[in-house]
């Protein structure tokens, strides 16, 4: 197929993308490097089925003639997104630009140039801080607590509005933090950034109990190549997670380890949260991905060892 990925030079994107190469599909790339970086596609620029676009995906003007001139597109992929949540904590125009705004842009080309299935990259965080409950897909009263979350859930919403209205078939992900090769922010990365400048000591947001699943990126990426071809005319909805959760002191405390740091006095900031907007701890309820035959390959505290491995292989 001819497929689209929006946000393609992001972490996520830039492992999607190799894998649909890999099946042989034509890979049309879409990114403003917001999030995303060059380094993450430079080993994709000479492949004969990759094009890639450096365009704002929240502007219609200048995405509406990719669509026109590429014709075919068949498939797209949606990942482009705002992901640093403290970013947007203290600027929601970033979300509402970046997050919401692109979902729009690429429905109305879908809708313009008849492409019919989509792939949408949503979070845990549209369900809101549930005080521990494991939440499933149907849980009532998704209420979330972050401009992320809320722009995230907002885009479910259009996603439904404009599935139903032009018959198009759309898998939604709902998954956790994802880590692994080319992490390019969020709490491994910070802490290996911190220690590398001061290993003296380790300053900690919150108290240290947050508590959340860590998913590997190719247990997502293989998630996603199994699930994409959605049978109905609709959305298909997963939540996409792991066995076990990571506190952040545990992370901490591994980072430590891997760099050969004993002993390292953590200064913690205090309180439940890391930030405003933080959901401190968090569980999914996997029945529904798992009974359709989908398990990590990873558990969390599995996929944060070998992220840290892989951080520290890179210079910052």
């Amino acid at each position: 197929m001819k497929v689209l990925v929006a946000g393609g030079a992001g972490f996520i994107g830039s492992h999607l993308m190799d894998c649909l190469l890999k099946e042989g599909h034509q890979v049309i790339c879409i990114d403003n490097f917001f999030i995303g970086t060059k380094k993450n596609i430079e080993h994709l620029q000479n492949h004969d089925h990759f094009t890639f676009y450096e365009r704002d995906l929240a502007n219609l003007d200048a995405i509406d003639p990719i669509f026109e001139s590429e014709g075919s597109i068949e498939y797209v992929y949606h990942l482009a997104a705002n992901s640093d949540i403290q970013a947007s904590a203290k600027n929601p125009a970033i979300e509402y630009h970046n997050t919401y705004s692109t979902t729009f842009v690429l429905l109305e080309c879908m809708r313009r140039y008849n492409v019919k299935k989509m792939f949408f990259a949503s979070t845990s965080a549209v369900y809101g801080e549930k005080m521990g409950i494991s939440v499933a897909e149907n849980t009532p009263d998704l209420m979330p607590v972050s401009y992320y979350g809320g722009c995230k859930l907002g885009s479910e919403a259009l996603i439904s509005s404009y599935a139903y209205m032009n018959d198009m078939k759309v898998l939604i992900f709902r998954f956790p933090n994802v880590i692994g090769p080319r992490l390019t922010h969020g709490v491994i990365f910070d802490f290996v950034k911190r220690l590398r400048q001061d290993p003296s000591h380790l300053r900690i947001l919150g108290d240290g109990t947050q508590s959340k699943p860590y998913i590997y990126v190719q247990d997502l990426v293989d998630a996603i190549i199994k699930f994409k071809d959605v049978k109905d005319v609709g959305i298909l909805l997963y939540n996409v997670g792991v066995e076990g959760q990571t506190s952040v002191t545990r992370i901490a405390d591994i980072i430590c380890e891997k760099m050969g740091l004993s002993k390292i006095p953590y200064d913690y900031t205090g309180g439940r949260g890391g930030w405003k907007g933080d959901v401190p701890k968090f569980q999914y309820d996997l029945t529904k991905i798992h009974n359709a035959g989908w398990y990590a390959s990873w558990n969390s505290d599995q996929a944060v060892e070998q992220t840290v491995e892989e951080v520290l292989k890179c210079r910052q």
